[in-house]
């Protein structure tokens, strides 16, 4: 008996999607998104203010990116992510179509739909792109979990914390839902 062929997908693939689907890929495997929830969006919209906050206080050199935001993370075309929030300190990697290769943070907010893609799917991804710090805001949980993979290092946080940036020394964010 013959084994029956999984599709692989590329970026190609996403791009032909109806207009107002959104979808990511990891490694040719394409997942829809759902629209996300207003307690998603309110949480991102604050952190992503927060961050771009600090970075325009610093002069900084880094670009803070909210999603809907191309990622093609590993520098192919079977790798496509939109995270809720992107920090990408090389400039290099930024064009017109998003950033190309790992961005040094990102930040996903959790919704039911997107919980095994968060927690799992992309935490192994984003560590093995050589992405070097990940957030993991949980609002059921009320938790961040931060992944300092400079340091192979795991945090899990409350809302009512401060979380200290890995890639900003004395920088911190307290989440709240």
């Amino acid at each position: 008996m013959e084994a029956l062929k999984e599709s692989v997908y590329t970026v190609e693939d996403i791009y032909k999607l109806p207009d107002g689907e959104r979808a990511e890929l990891v490694d040719g495997k394409i997942y829809n998104m759902a629209p996300p929830g207003r307690t998603h969006q309110r949480i991102l919209g604050s952190i992503f203010r927060k961050i771009a906050d600090y970075i325009d206080s610093k002069n900084g050199g880094c670009e803070v990116n909210v999603a809907p935001f191309a990622v093609f993370l590993m520098k192919d075309d079977r790798n496509y992510v939109e995270p809720d929030i992107s920090v990408i300190c090389d400039p290099l990697k930024l064009d017109d179509k998003g950033c190309h290769g790992a961005p040094d943070w990102i930040t996903e907010v959790v919704s039911e739909s997107s919980r095994r893609m968060d927690y799992m799917i992309k935490l192994f991804k984003y560590r093995s792109a050589g992405v070097r710090e990940y957030w993991i805001v949980d609002p059921k949980k009320q938790q961040t979990t931060v992944y300092d993979f400079d340091n192979n290092t795991m945090e899990e946080y409350s809302f009512e914390d401060e979380i200290p940036v890995g890639i900003y020394e004395g920088f911190t964010i307290k989440v709240k839902s």
